[in-house]
């Protein structure tokens, strides 16, 4: 029953199903639609009609992509009993006590369950931590669906890797994870991932090593970005730069070149606390996952502090200073504001009286409405700034010239946050700048 799902997916006799069409799933859908029969579920009937009239809103994939791909979207749960390879690409985040948030892996195993057909492979890509495959969603799946998991449908796990706004480190070109409950589950899944993985795929040995091995990408980024924020708070107070020496130290050939900056997003900023939570409840107490963790979530407040210490050094008054923030994304070059960790700067600035201008030409402007309450202003808008703050470093930003950011700001000396480092310190300091970066 199983042996035969490769041959039925690729001959296109059986169909395969992405459940959650966001960064994620989309561009998994749009990859596989290119080698078999594609259903594309989402429980947003918005996003549906979106995909549908040929528009990404992900910008993941572009809209010629979507307009081309042969993909059956749906919102309609029923859809998914006609296929028999579903792969379940759903957000997991934490709250705000840095729980994890199981709720959309477990809705979608209950709408995936009601729809569950035996002969059936379910594999689950959502970030979590080593256990929730086979401890959490394999019941909601078995009570859902009256079927024996192992009898009657199998489980996999394939953890994502793709990382948004990248046009070069794409699903095609990762190397994948994949795992299976036994080998012929495992088997199955890795030859129809090397139907779209041109980097090809690795076995790992147990849905628990493949969920771990995810877990702990993202949790080894977050700390070495931890590491460099730490170094840019201590030469700070040096009064050293701190892109200066890691400059320096980059000309060693094993120097891992790490720089200090914002850390949000539904990963990096995420994933580290699905780890210490398992950890918890095994009774280990995390000392350097959640020590980074703390430093990174408190960059924002920093930020914005160090703001009103230039205001007050190049003598402007601080309540109702005039701030224009550029940048709302949580990354470059993405549309994507979920996890931000420019808000922190901006509700920080408002403990000190500071309203501040955000102008951001890629992000998701009715997102950040919704979600923070943010309205964007167009960057020709933006006049008369005592301070601005380059947040994020959008193709747009980069290209900002001398006379782009002079015509910004008003009188007095100006104030220029530049947080990813994409300008020349000593160009603007002779220029007269207050220019101060991570």
């Amino acid at each position: 029953m199983f042996t035969r799902l490769y041959e039925d997916i690729v001959n296109k006799s059986e169909k395969l199903s992405v459940i959650g069409l966001g960064y994620v799933g989309m561009p998994i859908a749009v990859a596989f639609a290119k080698k078999c029969s594609v259903i594309g579920f989402d429980l947003k009937q918005e996003k549906i009609d979106l995909y549908k009239s040929g528009i990404d809103p992900t910008n993941e994939v572009g809209n010629d992509a979507i307009s081309n791909a042969a993909i059956e979207f749906t919102s309609d749960e029923t859809e998914l009993k006609k296929a028999q390879f579903h792969i379940v690409a759903v957000p997991t985040p934490v709250n705000k006590e840095h729980m994890p948030v199981l709720a959309p892996v477990e809705g979608a195993a209950e709408i995936l369950g009601r729809n569950l057909t035996r002969g059936s492979i379910v594999v689950f890509e959502s970030t979590v931590y080593p256990g929730v495959t086979e401890e959490v969603c394999v019941p909601i799946l078995e009570r859902e669906s009256g079927l024996k998991c192992g009898t009657d449908f199998k489980i996999a796990y394939s953890p994502e890797r793709i990382n948004p706004g990248d046009k070069v480190h794409r699903l095609e070109t990762i190397k994948k994870i994949v795992s299976g409950m036994d080998e012929e589950t495992l088997e199955c899944v890795a030859r129809i991932y090397e139907l779209v993985i041109e980097a090809g795929v690795y076995r790992a040995e147990s849905i628990k090593v493949a969920e771990a091995a995810k877990v702990i990408e993202n949790s080894q980024r977050d700390i070495n970005i931890a590491f460099m924020n730490e170094l840019s708070i201590i030469f700070n107070k040096m009064g050293i730069d701190t892109k200066s020496v890691l400059e320096a130290a980059g000309t060693k050939w094993n120097f891992l070149k790490f720089y200090p900056g914002l850390v949000g997003g539904h990963c990096i900023g995420v994933d580290p606390y699905y780890l210490t939570y398992k950890a918890e409840r095994l009774g280990y107490h995390s000392q350097i996952i959640l020590a980074g963790r703390r430093i990174n979530d408190d960059m924002g407040k920093y930020v914005a502090e160090s703001c009103v210490k230039k205001l007050i050094a190049s003598d402007k008054s601080v309540k109702n200073a005039k701030v224009a923030i550029f940048g709302f994304t949580f990354k470059e070059n993405c549309p994507d504001t979920r996890n931000t960790k420019v808000i922190d700067i901006i509700k920080e600035l408002r403990e000190y009286g500071i309203e501040s201008v955000v102008t951001d030409p890629k992000a998701d402007a009715d997102e950040a409405r919704r979600l923070y309450g943010i309205e964007f202003k167009e960057m020709n808008q933006i006049r008369g700034m005592d301070a601005v703050i380059l947040a994020v470093a959008h193709e747009e930003f980069v290209q900002l010239r001398k006379d782009d950011l002079e015509q910004l700001f008003g009188e007095g000396k100006k104030v220029l946050l530049d947080i990813k480092g994409l300008l020349d310190r000593k160009e603007y300091e002779d220029l007269g700048y207050c220019y101060w970066r991570l």
